[in-house]
């Protein structure tokens, strides 16, 4: 496994539960980057109205999470060597759901877990995305934990890892995550169901592709064949769903949300979102409404507008082919029940080699281990606006193919390692 490295400085259908300074834009640039953070990725809004720094700055902060108290967080992406790594987790929680959508929260045992894992990593010279998502039944050890009260958990040496978030919240599946891929996280975000519901709603919806009709009793999602703009609770339902898609599989629904994020990609950087000053307002306002009604939790290194808003600068405007989902790889685990998964760490020496080293990936697996989606089409990025152009500022950041530079040699990933780019338009395939 690589080494780390940086240097640590200092009605509706209910759903199934499984798996005073004031400034000009940079809050909105923020937030906005926070949503994506949330769902996963890369945008950055222009200039658009003012908005109250010192008031929303403090609501984060009054939500956040410490990940490490002896870890201190440099004021800038640039301050990262090597560039910054975002857990972003979705958990099951019922705390604050209504349970007209979500009936199974009228018997909730209180637990919540991650049955999300993503780890979303930028680099900084030049900048690339690479989103790993952990399979929720994958069997790993968990660390000790500090308990929110005082004390701490065990350690456990095999369990899902969707179990680190129930033993000692976002602070625990971060160390899990860090101890598995040897990757440094500074930052952690984690949304709850009524949080996903409104997030998509501001944005519009997201469009996704399906290759065949979708009938799932599970999460009550019924869909045609086709193309769909997915919003509120259905998109929640397409995002969640597992029984009704590819195998049946959690790995098949882990690509399935690789398809909606990587659309939601596409949109977020078109003119649609960007150049629409009530839409990244709306953005803004749901995702600071999230975080004070508990449905987005935030470590506190996240809830730093001015690092935020680096971040959001740094990752605008890379291309699609340099923004990489894949499934960190596994193979099934005999003797403990078909869904339950190891961790095939050669293959994922390979990956994390590569992107501890920046260097463009390309992706020899299939687009899905649980055969979840197929890839139907190439996506175009949009040109930048003219007056993107004119106020553009040339970058020593940029990728090769944003500056010209000469293309990198590619690292080959293993085959067992599934995945697509932004640039692959994929549909996702009913369980056969």
């Amino acid at each position: 496994m690589p080494g780390s490295k940086r240097p640590s400085v200092e009605g509706l259908t209910p759903v199934a539960r499984h798996g005073q300074l004031r400034t000009r834009h940079p809050l909105l640039q923020f937030i906005a980057m926070l949503a994506v953070v949330v769902a996963v990725i890369v945008v950055s809004a222009g200039g658009v109205a003012v908005y109250s720094v010192f008031d929303a700055a403090k609501a984060l902060s009054d939500h956040a999470v410490v990940l490490d108290r002896n870890e201190v967080i440099p004021p800038s992406l640039g301050a990262i060597e090597g560039g910054a790594d975002v857990l972003v987790v979705g958990t099951d929680s019922c705390e604050g759901q209504d349970v007209a959508i979500f009936p199974r929260c009228a018997h909730d045992d209180g637990g919540e877990r991650n049955d999300v894992t993503m780890l979303v990593h930028i680099t900084d010279d030049p900048r690339r995305v690479t989103v790993v998502s952990f399979p929720r039944d994958m069997l790993v050890p968990i660390p000790a934990c500090d308990k929110p009260g005082g004390g701490q958990f065990s350690a456990m040496s095999s369990q899902m890892i969707n179990v680190s978030y129930s033993h000692g919240g976002l602070a625990c599946t971060v160390k899990t995550v860090e101890a598995l891929t040897g990757e440094d996280i500074e930052f952690a975000a984690a949304l709850r169901w009524t949080g996903v519901i409104h997030m998509s709603d501001a944005i519009g919806g997201v469009d996704v592709c399906v290759a065949g009709e979708i009938n799932d009793g599970n999460t009550g999602l019924h869909l045609s064949a086709g193309a769909h703009t997915l919003q509120g609770a259905e998109a929640l339902q397409f995002l969640r769903i597992r029984h009704g898609i590819g195998d049946g599989s959690d790995l098949g629904r882990i690509s399935n949300q690789q398809q909606f994020m990587s659309s939601m990609v596409r949109k977020l950087q078109s003119q649609s979102v960007l150049a629409n000053p009530g839409t990244l307002l709306t953005l803004a306002t749901t995702a600071l409404a999230q975080v004070t009604q508990g449905q987005l939790v935030l470590s506190q290194s996240l809830a730093n507008p001015t690092l935020m808003v680096h971040i959001a600068m740094a990752v605008k405007d890379v291309p699609y082919e340099d923004i990489v989902f894949v499934q960190y790889p596994t193979r099934y685990a005999t003797g403990t029940g078909a869904s339950r998964v190891l961790p095939v760490t050669d293959a994922a020496n390979v990956l994390f080699a590569a992107i501890d080293a920046n260097k463009p990936i390309s992706l020899t697996g299939d687009p899905s281990q649980g055969y979840g989606v197929e890839v139907s089409g190439e996506a175009t990025k949009p040109a930048p606006t003219a007056t993107a152009t004119a106020t553009a500022a040339p970058s020593a950041t940029g990728s090769p193919s944003a500056t010209g530079a000469a293309p990198e040699d590619r690292v080959a990933l293993p085959s067992d390692i599934a995945g697509t780019t932004a640039a692959q338009v994929t549909c996702t395939r009913p369980q056969q």
